[in-house]
C-alpha cells in the first residue's frame, strides 16, 4: 500500500489526547460498574463524550493530522 496522502493514522496531538481521555473514561467506567456506583458510571460516560469533543476541538485548532500546528515525524 502507498503512504502518499496518509495522515499517519492518528499520530497527532489531537488524536492522542482524545484517545487517552476516552481510555481513562472507559477504564473508570468499568471500575465504577464493578463497584456498583451507577452515578459515576454515567459520569465516566460523559467523560467519554468530552474526550471526543476535545479531540475534535484540537483538530479544528490545528493539532490534527492535517493541521498547521502539527508536523508529522519521519518513520
Amino acid at each position: 500500500m502507498s503512504n502518499i496522502g496518509d495522515p499517519g493514522h492518528g499520530h497527532s496531538p489531537a488524536a492522542w489526547t482524545a484517545v487517552v481521555i476516552m481510555l481513562l473514561a472507559f477504564a473508570l467506567g468499568t471500575l465504577f460498574f464493578w463497584l456498583d456506583m451507577p452515578a459515576l458510571v454515567w459520569a465516566s460516560a460523559g467523560l467519554l463524550v468530552v474526550g471526543a469533543i476535545v479531540g475534535w476541538a484540537m483538530s479544528k485548532a490545528g493539532y490534527g493530522a492535517y493541521g498547521d500546528k502539527y508536523t508529522p515525524k519521519a518513520h
